[in-house]
């Protein structure tokens, strides 16, 4: 964080929250190396920084990983994560790589393919692809489409990992009828560390819909619980956000409903979910304003805490905790298509009061903004 963010919020803290203000670490902010877009990142139980972000034309690019053993100060030379050039895509800012850890600290990532994307589907649609870290840490395998039978992509798709080696790529895809009021969200389980996947099944047998061009994300945490969120589009007008959560290692989904949005058109959204031992943290958007909620491992409802003060089209937010309990809530402003704006930030004690703030300009276009805890109790903004 620059010094003036710093003392600019110990001042607001004297003046309005008196006695209740209590600082943790510095918040930095990085741009994401090689000028690269579309951060995503997780950091192991050794504090090791694994990053994954996106070059090339929007259209048709590629995934690099670099990870950082300083807390993020310097990277590694980058990974190619596809294995087939141009096979990513960047368009919408909803349809990029996702990580995760599983079974021995082993890399997973998933993606929707792009337009020139290999293996297509039967009638040419686009893969759900996927790719893991050799077995030596060196590189990443081919990548593969997750796909059996239900395609139609849009908008994207996500993956989520436990310690035991169950892998789940999630995605929304059609049904057996046509419409995005109709679309099912689907999962293809792996329960060998990602070597093979089972054919795809729908998560949930909820007729909520998927909204056709918004993200998901999904997070696996350390009990074995699965966590998915993602946009319903019932009678095509409905674009609540919906919870997916999985109490016994994926093999079932329970559904709820965070909010409501009412919309003939789709708001190209993302969310974020993020695990730690303790608690899980999720992020969203509604009608130009950023949420974010914290869930233990069974609870069934999320209070939803708004970003405070004054935004302009606040979208794309991303949540992060670190081991004091504080939650750093990120997110831009300013975005459309094809189109730059800024970040901005705050932080919250581990009793949810709002402690730090600022922002930033210059989040480049098709990108988005990741946070991740520090191992000195701080935290680092990447965009």
């Amino acid at each position: 964080m620059r010094a003036r963010h710093f003392l600019s919020m110990n001042l607001l803290c004297v003046l309005a929250f008196a006695t209740q203000c209590s600082f943790g670490g510095e918040v930095t902010l990085k741009r994401v190396p090689n000028g690269g877009i579309q951060p995503q990142v997780i950091v192991d139980t050794k504090g090791v920084v694994h990053l994954i972000y996106y070059t090339g034309d929007p259209a048709g690019g590629d995934i690099f990983y670099v990870q950082s053993k300083d807390n993020g100060a310097t990277f590694s030379p980058a990974l190619n994560v596809n294995s087939q050039s141009g096979s990513a895509i960047a368009m919408g800012n909803i349809r990029g790589a996702h990580i995760a850890l599983g079974k021995n600290g082993r890399l997973h990532v998933a993606w929707m393919g792009s337009n020139t994307a290999e293996p297509r589907g039967p009638n040419k649609e686009s893969p759900m692809l996927y790719t893991r870290m050799n077995e030596e840490g060196t590189a990443f395998e081919v990548q593969r489409n997750i796909i059996s039978t239900h395609y139609g992509l849009d908008g994207g798709g996500t993956v989520a990992a436990d310690s035991t080696g169950r892998v789940y790529v999630f995605w929304h895809g059609m049904g057996d009828v046509k419409g995005e009021d109709h679309r099912l969200v689907w999962v293809s389980r792996s329960s060998d560390d990602g070597k093979t996947f089972a054919a795809e099944v729908p998560a949930t047998s909820e007729k909520t819909g998927a909204c056709g061009c918004c993200g998901m994300n999904a997070v696996a945490d350390a009990n074995g619980n699965v966590f998915v969120l993602y946009r319903a589009a019932g009678e095509k007008v409905n674009r609540d956000m919906i919870l997916l959560a999985s109490h016994d290692k994926g093999a079932t989904f329970g559904g709820q409903k965070l909010d409501s949005w009412n919309a003939t058109m789709c708001p190209m959204s993302t969310s974020s979910v993020f695990a730690t031992e303790k608690e899980t943290v999720i992020g969203w958007e509604n009608k130009g304003q950023v949420y974010f909620g914290k869930l233990g491992s069974n609870t069934k409802t999320v209070t939803p805490t708004a970003a405070t003060g004054q935004g302009r089209e606040r979208k794309h937010p991303s949540v992060a905790s670190n081991a004091a309990g504080e939650t750093l809530f990120v997110w831009t402003e300013g975005m459309g298509w094809a189109k730059g704006g800024n970040l901005s930030w705050q932080v919250y004690d581990k009793n949810g009061l709002p402690t730090q703030k600022g922002n930033e300009r210059g989040v480049p276009k098709w990108s988005l903004v990741a946070g991740f805890a520090r191992a000195d109790g701080g935290f680092t903004i990447l965009y």
